[in-house]
């Protein structure tokens, strides 16, 4: 290697795209795991075995239930993440001073804001929240991460959708753990009346380890979102956020939840957004963020853009942080 010279990191990025596509043949591999773990050989024998004992019965009916409603929904959600664009800035997009943004929120006057950034890698201008994904070589409205589970970016637009997918995925795993814990009882306890072949043992084995290993990383990674939606802070703002300052854009937790899930309080638990919050709710198109009044000038800056990061997650909960270079004309472009 010359002198002088070095490797950029940043030209490897979009080799994460690859895993991402591995990663959603996994997450079918292990929900085809626990379906078989938990269906065909825990839960429903006793429901088609034992009709006439109505507290097997019963419990394998509730058991199954509730296990299908939350596979739909998490399949539902995680397929909404993956296919739904999370934001792109538009061509030749350029900001336009506004005096009042005006909401269903009847949110304060902002005060004046500077203009937004500039991407240098991709020639157009840079909204508030904004910040440039070096694996899907553009810019992100309102850039949580990229997530290489569901091969796409978090942003805008599919927020809500990702929160859904942890939640469910959680209560799911959670679910998976606890239904497979009776046959554990019934095998190592010494009951001659079990019926579980070595297989089938190794089954229920792996999908329990499995499960029990997503339910415990995504009780953390719930956690953090939560409080991230709380304050309405996406993951890259945590690091660009001022200690001891009240975030700009944390307009109270009730308004901060109707920014990313809409106000139609049947919609809240489903991957969809009514047209009527599309429509009135800047914040779901990723382009205008009411803000709060009382904040000074300096934080005002900060928050609406000299200097970008952007995270990718690695799986797990795990997320690295990376500066985005793309942000102005003056420094280099990789």
């Amino acid at each position: 290697m010359r002198m002088g010279t070095y490797i950029n990191l940043f030209k490897l990025c979009s080799a994460l795209r690859v895993l991402g596509y591995f990663m959603i043949l996994l997450f079918a591999a292990i929900v085809a795991l626990t379906y078989y773990a938990v269906v065909f050989i825990t839960w429903g024998p006793l429901l088609f075995r034992s009709p006439l004992h109505l507290p097997s019965f019963f419990s394998a009916f509730f058991v199954l239930l509730l296990f299908h409603i939350l596979l739909v929904l998490l399949t539902w959600s995680y397929f909404m993440v993956v296919l739904t664009d999370p934001g792109s800035v538009p061509h030749n997009w350029r900001h336009h001073h506004r005096q009042q943004l005006r909401s269903d929120f009847d949110l304060e006057t902002p005060a004046p804001t500077p203009s937004p950034a500039y991407c240098s890698r991709c020639q157009n201008g840079k909204p508030p929240r904004c910040h440039h994904c070096s694996i899907c070589q553009r810019c992100i409205l309102k850039m949580d991460h990229h997530c290489i589970w569901v091969v796409n970016c978090v942003g805008a637009r599919n927020y809500k959708h990702f929160l859904l997918f942890l939640l469910y995925t959680f209560l799911e795993t959670t679910l998976d753990c606890l239904a497979l814990v009776p046959s554990f009882i019934r095998f190592f306890g010494g009951n001659k009346n079990h019926s579980l072949s070595p297989g089938s043992l190794a089954i229920i084995f792996l999908a329990s380890i499995l499960n029990l290993a997503f339910a415990l990383s995504l009780l953390c990674f719930v956690v953090m979102h939560i409080s991230l939606l709380s304050s309405n802070t996406t993951s890259v703002e945590v690091h660009e956020k001022k200690k001891g300052v009240r975030w700009i854009y944390d307009l109270g937790w009730k308004r901060n939840f109707e920014q990313v899930f809409g106000t139609k309080k049947a919609l809240w638990l489903f991957p969809l957004f009514s047209k009527e919050d599309l429509d009135n709710i800047p914040a779901l198109r990723g382009i205008d963020f009411p803000t709060r009044s009382d904040v000074d000038s300096t934080m005002r800056k900060t928050a609406l853009g000299a200097e970008g990061m952007f995270l990718v997650d690695s799986g797990c909960g795990n997320t690295e942080v990376r500066k985005d270079y793309g942000e102005t004309d003056n420094e280099r472009d990789v």
